[in-house]
This record gives C-alpha cells, sequence and structure tokens, in this order.
C-alpha cells in the first residue's frame, strides 16, 4: 500500500474492498439458480480462431423465458467451439442447435443439487470474507508503519483501526446480504 496518512489507507483498503465484493458477486451470478441468466455463461471461454476468445465476442445472448438460454453466434462457423465450451463447462447443460442459434434449456434443480450450490454459495463467501480480513490485517499494518515513522500518534493509530474495522464489519455485512440473497434465489422453487 505504501500510504502517507491515515485517509489514504482508509480510502485504498475501502475500495479494495470494494472490489472483493464486486469479484463475489460476478462469480455469484455464475452460480446456476434453475433460472435462465446470461450471467451463466459470461465466464465461458471459447477456443475459435486460434485463440481463446470470451464467449460475448463470438455470440449475443438472450432469455427467450424463464427456462431457456438462446446464442446466436455472429459467425456459423464459431458453433462448433462454442457448443464445444458449453459441454466441457461445468455448467452440465446440453446445447441444442438450430442454425445460427444454440438453445440451452435450464433444467429445474433438485433439492440435493440446491444444497450443493449453497454449501458453494458458503464456501465463496467464507473465501470473500478471508479477503477482507487480509486488506483489514494490511491496513493495520501499513497504521502501524505510520506511527513508528512519527506520521501518526498512537491514538490516531488506533481512531484509524477502528475506522478500518468498522469497514471490514460494513462491507463483511455486505457479503452476508448477497449470499442470503443468491440462498434465496437457489432455494426457491
Amino acid at each position: 500500500m505504501t500510504a502517507t496518512s491515515v485517509d489514504e489507507v482508509a480510502r485504498e483498503t475501502e475500495e479494495r474492498m470494494k472490489k472483493a465484493l464486486e469479484a463475489l458477486g460476478h462469480e455469484l451470478a455464475s452460480i446456476r439458480t434453475g433460472r435462465a441468466s446470461a450471467s451463466l455463461i459470461d465466464r465461458l471461454v471459447v477456443e475459435s480462431y486460434g485463440q481463446h476468445l470470451p464467449l460475448k465476442q463470438l455470440a449475443g445472448v438472450a432469455t427467450p423465458d424463464a427456462r431457456t438460454l438462446s446464442i446466436t453466434a455472429w459467425d456459423r462457423a464459431s458453433i462448433p467451439a462454442i457448443r464445444k465450451a458449453i459441454e466441457t463447462s461445468d455448467l452440465h447443460l446440453t446445447p441444442q442447435i438450430d442454425g445460427n442459434t444454440i438453445r440451452l434449456l435450464i433444467p429445474p434443480l433438485n433439492e440435493e443439487r440446491r444444497r450443493d450450490l449453497v454449501k458453494l454459495l458458503r464456501k465463496k463467501g467464507e473465501e470473500a470474507k478471508v479477503g477482507l480480513r487480509s486488506l483489514r490485517h494490511k491496513a493495520v499494518d501499513e497504521l502501524r508503519l505510520l506511527q513508528k515513522a512519527h506520521t501518526i500518534t498512537e491514538d490516531e493509530q488506533k481512531r484509524a483501526g477502528d475506522r478500518i474495522q468498522k469497514l471490514t464489519d460494513r462491507f463483511g455485512k455486505e457479503i452476508e446480504t448477497l449470499l442470503d440473497h443468491k440462498e434465496r434465489e437457489i432455494m426457491e422453487v
């Protein structure tokens, strides 16, 4: 970090915590809930034209109804590569090809799969919280260095540490809110 003031340490820590929360949000969006969502295939990479390209660069994605994803390839020649990327992914979906369009039917989740997804969800949430605690630890270390360099007083270090802890608590609650919302979405029949 190498910050020069308490405000700078707090600002950098808050920015990093926001990024960690955004990353978790993107990761949770890719977890299948039994409903069609374009975010399910956001992370798919297709080997096409001798390169590894995100699916979004090769096709348009639409959700015609709650259980169907429609992928329209820009170039018909890329359809086999898109199909292979879907089949080898962890989505466990079978693509149906119709001309330039690939349809993915999203089956409803059974109870066992829902529970497995909730476990995965909680694991990812705990990893995000560990990341927050790591960011807090780095910020506290930075404050300690500022205090040793006599840039701030011991009292300022203590108050800044409390401020960093409040940030950590706030983002921890936001993570819990994200997890609870996604869990309700998964468990909804």
